[in-house]
């Protein structure tokens, strides 16, 4: 392999109405978020210098009425970026549930597309386990290594109760997931409760790396306001009032009609504010699917029962730029975006609502929990409840220091969702997948170091770092990162900062560890999860926390072997204290002021790093940890050298022993190569530099 080359990539993606923009969103059920992601991330990959081309596959289909493009078998979008369109003996559109029976033969057509290459794709991104199975395909009789993108999945339905059971294709997503030498998601929800719901092994190749929004969204013109401002306006009394907007398509998890009703019920908002609901495309004729046509005739029959006649725009039909065009309108007029999905994987909206200025109020339940989280552009509710809905748009639409915040908000942080951005992060996934990482040879040290204010807090120092970490494999050095993050988690961190991945995860505070198997990838530790689980009863601790009244972290931050609380040393002492009354083993470990982490009495940061040592055939006297806050201090401790940086939070205070510690008087990074080049591993070019400061 040529790592100089461009690489050509190709994604997949077979359901929907996949075409050049500007695409009708809701043309049919199953033209929604997947078919925009792609685009976008198309699009800005084809911009990098380091990628030659890119394409896109699909599947051709002939019905007039969505569009002849559809049965072109190549359409050009850019000079590198082209659709692909596979044909089988199946010609008309096919919705989500019909195209599974048409899988085998899609797969028939795409190896026979590859076959008959000259120069076939360095890396395939499959979207939805149907394209995984194409991209398993083309591994296995290609060797082309492929990346998974879930976008939506069964467990996650079902857990919702908006669906049965679908055994066959939950077997296929969970096969999608394992045979994936990679899995992209977008949110912590994706990746840290619905992905690893399958057991499917897959922690240490999840990626959590956040989308963008379309460039385009941006752009709209004096007349596309006007043409939209005319759809919306035949509906209302009143078209000057604020607007109340939802955007989805007609499924029965985004929960549209609910949003009905809760503006009917509450007389504020009927009196000061209009809804304005885009449910796809459902002209006579667009929308044959039994469920989609269901929720269309709920929400007609929520806005009939609640008198809204005048009050709610619900238009059949829009042009491609209109969502473009009422964010902006809804923001102009002091409106609020609503997303009241009973579960959003991601909630694209969301981000786009907030590229326009404009507040949401969104489900709590999955990824709007991220960004609202990041953005601060809005309040999070339960879906479930008319109350707590109405209310938070309600007091939105009523505070103007309240809206002017979130607007502001929502425009200062849009740039951490940009597809440049993912694009970049997103390479190095590819990188890492092309290049099998085989496990060091006997190295001869281990260095583990804490992530955030560790390694991060100074960009010049962090690349530095990167810089000797590139060369560690001379010095006989493995490099571990050990944090209290999840895998997912830590690799977004270390790829905001251009850090390096490590040879060794250990996360959760170090009950969780992964290394690199004879094939090259991450695989998490069973050994070392067979030894916490003896005595970790993560139920009974669970109980015996509420009953003590410890302030619980929300549920993404609980894992198997760590479970988190919130609190100051004088809480984290009482659920010490608790645990001990209750006979449960465990340790128990305060940092950052703020966080009291439960762990097994055998787990932590030193225990995991001494089982990775043994693992390669060396004791923690061989061992290097530098860290800042107090749960770094039993790796510190315990290692034959421990590198506190400059920055160390107080807690660290009095609680490290031994002349191993070497207290650096640089921060961050640079701390840390301050303490490797006392050890006399720090070669190459960052040395003068870091000596420099030293002195």
């Amino acid at each position: 392999m040529d790592a100089d080359k461009p690489i050509y990539i190709m994604h997949i993606a077979l359901g929907g109405c996949l075409t050049a923009p500007p695409v009708r969103y809701g043309l049919t059920e199953d033209t929604g978020g997947h078919i925009a992601y792609v685009l976008g991330a198309a699009a800005a990959q084809c911009k990098r210098a380091d990628v030659g081309r890119v394409e896109i596959v699909t599947r051709a289909f002939d019905d007039p009425v969505l569009g002849v493009i559809h049965a072109q078998t190549t359409q050009i979008l850019g000079p590198k970026l082209r659709i692909r369109r596979l044909s089988t003996q199946t010609t008309g559109y096919l919705s989500k549930r019909a195209l599974a029976d048409a899988v085998s033969a899609l797969e028939v057509a795409f190896l026979e597309c590859l076959a008959a290459m000259d120069v076939r794709p360095d890396v395939i991104h499959a979207h939805f386990s149907d394209a995984a199975r194409l991209a398993r395909a083309a591994g296995t009789a290609f060797a082309i290594p492929h990346v998974y993108t879930p976008h939506s999945l069964a467990l996650d339905k079902q857990q919702c109760g908006l669906s049965s059971p679908d055994r066959l294709r939950v077997a296929q997503e969970r096969a999608a997931l394992a045979g994936a030498d990679a899995v992209i998601v977008s949110s912590r929800d994706e990746a840290e409760a619905q992905v690893e719901a399958y057991g499917a092994g897959v922690s240490g190749r999840v990626h959590r790396i956040n989308p963008g929004v379309d460039a385009a969204l941006a752009e709209v013109t004096p007349a596309e306001i006007v043409e939209a401002e005319a759809l919306i306006a035949p509906w209302l009394a009143d078209p000057s009032l604020p607007i109340i907007l939802a955007i989805a398509r007609p499924v029965a998890k985004k929960n549209l009609a609910l949003l009905v009703r809760a503006f009917a019920d509450d007389p504020t908002l009927r009196r000061t504010a209009n809804l304005v609901i885009l449910a796809g495309q459902h002209d006579a004729g667009l929308v044959g699917d039994p469920d989609a046509q269901g929720v269309l005739g709920g929400i007609r029959d929520a806005i009939a029962a609640g008198g809204l006649e005048r009050s709610v725009a619900f238009p059949p039909a829009h042009g491609p730029r209109t969502v473009a065009a009422l964010y902006r309108i809804a923001a102009r007029g002091r409106g609020v975006f609503v997303n009241p999905a009973l579960h959003e994987p991601f909630g694209l909206t969301v981000i786009e609502a907030a590229a326009a200025g404009l507040p949401v109020v969104a489900t709590r339940n999955g990824g709007p929990s991220d960004i609202v989280g990041t953005l601060g552009h809005g309040r999070l509710v339960d879906p479930e409840s008319l109350v707590e809905v109405a209310g938070a748009i309600r007091a939105l639409l009523s505070n103007r220091e309240a809206w002017d915040a979130a607007s502001a908000a929502g425009k200062a942080g849009i740039g951490a969702f940009d597809w440049t951005r993912w694009a970049h992060h997103a390479q190095r996934v590819h990188d890492d997948i092309r290049i099998r990482h085989l496990p060091a040879l006997r190295p001869r040290r281990i260095l583990a170091c804490d992530i955030d204010n560790t390694l991060t807090g100074d960009r010049a120092a962090a690349r530095a770092f990167a810089d000797w970490a590139r060369d560690r494999a001379g010095l006989g050095v493995l490099f571990a990162v050990a944090t209290g993050r999840s895998i997912p988690e830590a690799r977004a961190v270390l790829a905001e900062w251009d850090l390096p991945d490590p040879d060794v995860f250990i996360t959760a505070v170090g009950t969780e560890v992964h290394m690199r198997g004879a094939s090259g990838r991450l695989d998490l530790s069973a050994d070392y999860a067979e030894r916490l689980g003896r005595t970790w009863d993560r139920a009974g601790i669970i109980q015996c926390l509420q009953d003590s009244g410890a302030t619980l972290q929300s549920p993404i931050e609980q894992r198997q072997w760590k479970l988190g609380c919130c609190g100051s040393a004088a809480d984290a002492r009482r659920v010490t204290e608790a645990l001990a009354d209750g006979g449960f083993p465990a340790r128990v470990i305060f940092s950052h002021g703020r966080l009291i982490d439960i762990l097994p009495a055998n787990g932590g940061k030193a225990a995991a790093l001494a089982f990775v040592a043994r693992s390669v055939g060396l004791m923690l006297e061989a061992c290097i940890a530098a860290g800042d806050s107090g749960n770094d201090i039993d790796m510190l401790n315990a290692t034959g050298a421990g590198i506190l940086v400059a920055n160390a939070l107080p807690e660290t205070e009095g609680r490290l022993t031994g002349a191993h510690i070497h207290r650096s008087r640089l921060p961050h990074a640079a701390g840390v190569l301050d303490g490797l080049a006392v050890l006399s591993l720090m070669d190459g070019p960052a040395r003068p530099a870091i000596a420099e400061r030293v002195s």
